[in-house]
């Protein structure tokens, strides 16, 4: 059986109609006889979308119990049990509980696939794994719950569902979305209009982006060659030179006209002939093209025109964008010129610009920043000059002396050897000495020299067009040699820079080295040891090769590592800078493996921070109600005191009540511990603060605490059980040191994006360089006498504020004390943002 097809409707926000539009889609597809069921789907109490259920085969859930409480999830083992053709799973970012096969949906959605079964689900943009920095700058608000872009990518369906901001503020005012009571804050937050009209670009842009890769991948298998030109992609030639500004903004202004419009500008290093580039001002114009929005490649092209159009036509550019030639008029005697050629060989499905520049006509530098090997032209006229000019001159040259006509040959072979290099110098030298011989030198029209002395003239002759030639060939040699070394310079250049700029993404290394050297395919291979497979770390382009002996150019890294290219077949110069590309794939793929590892020890110091933290707790919150039980137990079988039934019951009480404390503090630290090993999550989901904090103040002393929670505040994502230990454990510190005769403050009040809850004491305070140290463990302030101080009840606060995400910070009371805030997150919106049903 193979791989079943996922199918998923995104959206821009909550209530645009996914899940209608899901639950419409089933209907179809049994109408047409397919079997389908109801996996898992929320219909939040929405009723068109509660109706579209009926009808449709619901697979029961599985009942989840989590601290005290009980929770729905789809039932994976059920489903496949079933095993029906297609079944609808709802919001595809959601966190099972804690205790389930897997802790995300989307895996029990993969479960699914593999076993077959077609799956269609739902999800919003904001709980793409890539966007989270973007929707938070946006919203205000982190999406707890995300999903890997790669898995909505790998979709074989993707459906944006769309709504205007302004219809979906209009279906929530007619309450089609939220309850009542949550309608007013989410109209005043999530959703206005300037967030909804974001949040509908983003899943519009990535949308396009998906399709356009689509499109790629398809032209790909298919060898299309022609540009599409489904969206305006514009091409910017750079040359180095100061008209590149120019251009860039021409470019931008372009690309603004179109919808979704990209810049790409293109930098091409040609390794016959660098032209004049300052690496101060190409590094100017990245930044110039970074800051509009675009991006900026680096190619390696043998001819510049072919190399531009080749990445014009492989990027599907639809417009071209150069600068008119700085060349002097005199200058196109040598050839059209590059823009000239790109215009001209651009076809009708290119649009070239030419755009004018203050450095028109101004020239192009210094020759010796042109040089590299002769080029074809040069080699085809040194030819010409080289047979044409003896033969010309033999037959019209009137003898002048002999003297006279050897110089004139000379400086034809000399201008041959200066234009085409040592061959046609050397046929240049040839021919002339036959010639002169010949018409020139006694006896005239035959063979033979009469005179020796002419027969060393001719020597010399031939001797100085050989010495000549070989100098200017070894000149054109150093000058491609400059040239190659120059190219490769730029290009170690940039990796020198991408390090500085902290590019190390190995994915983006192996994209930019594929695209310098116009190849297929670029992989970085490893494997455990000689013999051993090999396993591709990294990969750019389509089809990338997966052993070396697939591979069109190998570079072996060590003896596990291997840098392996497909496409054409590269020259040998090539691969000193391929090494170098190599080098800094090994170091990325270091970096890259050390930050793992980096955080995994910073993970595991937390961890170990977290676990001294319950070490101390033990020792620490245990002791009292400990000393409390044992107490009252050691009275009650004192036989020396006859205690009365009133003293008995208090006594009983009190052991209950330490016991009942016991048992709830043990429970929190287990739960605790398994946090900081990583076998379980919090349960985020949305709680209001009045539900919470009176739980917490179950052990407080009777008028020790004024409490001022309004029930209106809006409801905070945590976790319930661990909010109410924060809460209980800094009320019991602010008890503590506050006087008897002032009672404790706590209040809550809402911001924009969390809702504050602050503990006031008006007890001694707490410096400021102290303030953070008191959320150390077993810290006690200046000579406080033991048993008095700070303790570790802080230090298990901070803790399990950290776990729920929020922030635990201390303040001064004004007018002398401490206030401990708690920041925590506000759930006003989000579809599945945390909530639990």
């Amino acid at each position: 059986m193979g791989r079943g097809k996922l199918r998923i409707y995104l959206g821009a926000a909550p209530g645009v109609g996914k899940t209608y539009a899901m639950l419409s889609e089933a209907h179809r597809r049994a109408e047409r006889g397919t079997d389908v069921v109801v996996g898992l789907v929320e219909h939040h109490r929405r009723p068109r979308t509660e109706a579209l259920l009926r009808g449709l085969e619901v697979v029961p859930r599985r009942t989840c119990a989590y601290r005290g409480g009980s929770f729905t999830e789809m039932d994976v083992d059920a489903v496949l049990e079933r095993a029906p053709a297609v079944v609808l799973v709802d919001e595809l970012a959601h966190t099972n509980v804690p205790g389930s096969r897997h802790d995300k949906r989307w895996q029990d959605v993969e479960e699914l696939l593999a076993a077959g079964i077609d799956v269609v689900s739902t999800v919003n943009i904001q709980h793409l794994a890539s966007l989270g920095d973007v929707v938070e700058s946006i919203t205000g608000v982190r999406q707890r719950e995300t999903v890997p872009d790669e898995v909505v990518r790998r979709a074989d369906q993707i459906e944006l569902v769309d709504m205007a901001p302004q219809a979906l503020r209009r279906r929530m005012a007619h309450g089609n979305i939220y309850q009542p009571e949550k309608l007013d804050a989410a109209l005043a937050h999530y959703f206005r209009p300037g967030n909804l009209t974001a949040l509908r670009e983003l899943a519009l842009l990535w949308t396009a982006d998906r399709v356009d890769e689509h499109l790629r991948r398809y032209r790909g298998e298919h060898r299309i060659r022609a540009t599409w030109p489904a969206r305006e992609r514009i091409v910017v030639g750079l040359t180095g030179g100061p008209e590149g500004s120019t251009l860039i903004r021409r470019a931008a202004r372009l690309a603004e006209k179109g919808a979704g419009g990209e810049v790409l500008a293109v930098h091409i290093a040609a390794s016959e002939g660098l032209r004049a580039a300052s690496p101060r001002e190409l590094a100017r114009q990245r930044a110039l093209v970074e800051e509009v929005g675009g991006t900026f490649h680096h190619v390696i092209g043998d001819d510049v025109p072919t190399a531009l159009l080749e990445f014009a036509r492989g990027a599907d550019a639809t417009q071209v964008v150069l600068g008119a030639s700085r060349r002097r008029s005199w200058q196109y005697l040598l050839g059209p010129g590059v823009s000239a050629t790109v215009a001209r060989d651009s076809g009708p499905d290119l649009d070239v610009h030419i755009v004018t520049h203050d450095a028109v006509a101004r020239g192009r530098g210094l020759p010796a920043a042109r040089g590299a090997r002769l080029g074809r032209a040069r080699v085809v006229w040194g030819w010409g000059v080289g047979l044409g000019g003896p033969l010309l001159l033999g037959g019209v040259l009137p003898d002048v002396g002999l003297a006279n006509d050897m110089l004139l040959f000379l400086t034809a072979t000399v201008a041959a050897a200066l234009l085409g290099g040592m061959l046609p110098a050397l046929a240049s030298a040839a021919v002339g000495s036959v010639l002169l011989n010949y018409f020139f030198t006694p006896p005239l029209r035959e063979p033979a020299v009469a005179d020796p002395r002419n027969v060393v003239a001719l020597v010399i002759f031939v001797g100085v067009a050989v010495s000549v030639a070989s100098v200017v060939d070894l000149a054109a040699r150093r000058t491609h040699q400059a040239a190659r070394l120059r190219a490769e310079s730029e290009i170690l250049s940039f990796l020198a820079g991408s390090v500085l700029r902290g590019e190390d993404s190995l994915d983006a290394l192996l994209a930019r080295l594929r695209e310098t050297f116009a190849m297929d395919a670029a992989a970085l291979l490893e494997r455990g040891g000689d013999g051993a497979p090999w396993s591709r770390v990294a990969a750019a382009g389509a089809e990338p090769p997966g052993r070396p002996e697939d591979a069109a150019v190998d570079i072996p890294v060590g003896d596990d590592l291997a840098l392996v290219l497909s496409g054409r077949a590269l020259p040998a110069e090539d691969r000193r800078v391929l090494s170098a590309f190599a080098a800094q794939a090994a170091v990325a793929l270091d970096r890259q493996r050390l930050v793992g590892q980096a955080d995994q020890a910073r993970r595991l110091a937390e961890s170990e921070r977290f676990r001294t933290a319950l070490l101390a707790a033990v020792s620490h919150d245990l002791r009292t109600p400990l000393t409390g039980i044992k107490a009252s137990v050691t009275s009650l079988r004192s036989a020396e005191v006859e205690w009365s039934p009133e003293d008995r019951t208090a006594l009983l009480e009190g052991i209950e009540d330490g016991a009942d404390r016991l048992d709830a503090l043990i429970g929190n630290l287990l739960d605790m511990s398994r946090l900081t090993t990583g076998t379980v999550v919090p349960l985020l989901r949305e709680t209001g603060l009045d539900e919470v904090v009176p739980r917490a103040l179950a052990g407080v002393p009777e008028g020790s605490v004024v409490l001022d929670v309004p029930e209106s505040l809006p409801l905070v994502t945590v976790d319930r059980g661990l909010l109410e230990r924060v809460v209980a454990n800094l009320v019991e510190n602010a008890v503590k040191y506050s006087p008897g005769d002032r009672p404790v403050l706590i209040s809550a009040g809402a911001l924009r994006d969390r809702v504050e809850l602050r503990v006031v004491d008006r007890g001694p305070g707490v410096p400021d360089a102290s303030k953070e140290q008191i959320f150390e463990p077993f810290q006690r302030l200046g000579d406080a006498p033991r048993g008095a101080g700070v303790g570790l009840g802080l230090a298990v606060a901070r803790g399990f504020t950290e776990a729920i995400r929020a922030t635990l910070t201390a303040e001064d009371t004004p007018g002398g004390g401490l206030t401990m805030v708690l920041g925590l997150p506000r759930a006003d919106a989000g579809e599945g943002s945390g909530k639990r049903a």
